[in-house]
């Protein structure tokens, strides 16, 4: 296929815009959708640097195929940005179970591809990964480090994260300033999620999910190359530890 040097300028234009902030806006996005021969070079570009080019509302995303993609928010950008002081990998490796934890709300425990809800509060956001943690929290020590193998995830790191935060109510009148409550990290990895248009306040302590989330969770979240095999593990542990399949 020949272009004119009027497309190639174009697509060059906007996935330099896609490559630098992540997201376009509007008007490149209707361009993208409106100009097959645009939209097919952009998507090449992406391609040759491992990324993928997707459409939700009036916006233009891009997000990498692979976590050791150059595009991919690395674990070091994500402390310094977005996690307390002194934060180690067991808060990355907390912060992504979260964060499988609250999209699983959404899509039923992932067995569904629909939504199958509008909002959760951050409470019961708190409440569901308070369940899977204990659970995990109740195994076997020896099987847990085989787990750690398999799934090249610590798992233990997690667990002693989570039960070295003191679960004290935010509301709490005694709560001593320097404790760092369960409820704290949550409304830091919301604002996490937030920073990368994953999630949206609604009022109320309440948060949904935007567009970006749900085609990204669709599309990409729930194949086992993406997810490492997690989101399985996460929810059959129960049926692990009692022998079923």
């Amino acid at each position: 296929m020949v272009y004119d040097h009027e497309q190639i300028m174009k697509a060059f234009q906007i996935y330099t815009k896609l490559s630098m902030n992540g997201i376009a806006e509007k008007e490149d996005c209707r361009i993208f959708l409106a100009d097959d021969e645009i939209r097919g070079l952009v998507e090449q570009f992406a391609s040759a640097v491992g990324c993928t080019v997707f459409t939700a509302g009036d916006k233009l995303y891009f997000i990498p195929k692979a976590q050791n993609n150059f595009f991919h928010v690395t674990n070091e950008t994500i402390k310094k940005n977005w996690l307390p002081a002194r934060a180690d990998n067991g808060d990355i490796y907390l912060l992504y179970i979260a964060i499988i934890v609250l999209f699983g709300e959404f899509y039923d425990s992932y067995q569904t591809i629909e939504c199958t809800r509008d909002f959760i509060s951050i409470g019961e956001w708190l409440d569901k990964l308070s369940e899977r943690l204990a659970v995990i929290d109740s195994m076997d020590q020896e099987q847990l480090k085989l787990y750690e193998a398999k799934y090249k995830y610590n798992w233990i790191s997690v667990i002693e994260k989570w039960n070295s935060v003191n679960d004290i109510s935010e509301s709490s009148k005694t709560q001593d300033a320097r404790t760092v409550s369960r409820l704290s990290f949550l409304n830091t990895y919301k604002n996490f999620l937030i920073g990368q248009d994953l999630v949206r306040e609604i009022g109320n302590q309440e948060i949904e999910l935007t567009e970006k989330a749900k085609i990204i969770i669709q599309k990409y979240y729930m194949e086992e190359e993406y997810n490492r095999g997690l989101l399985s593990f996460i929810y059959s542990v129960e049926n692990v530890k009692t022998g079923g399949e």
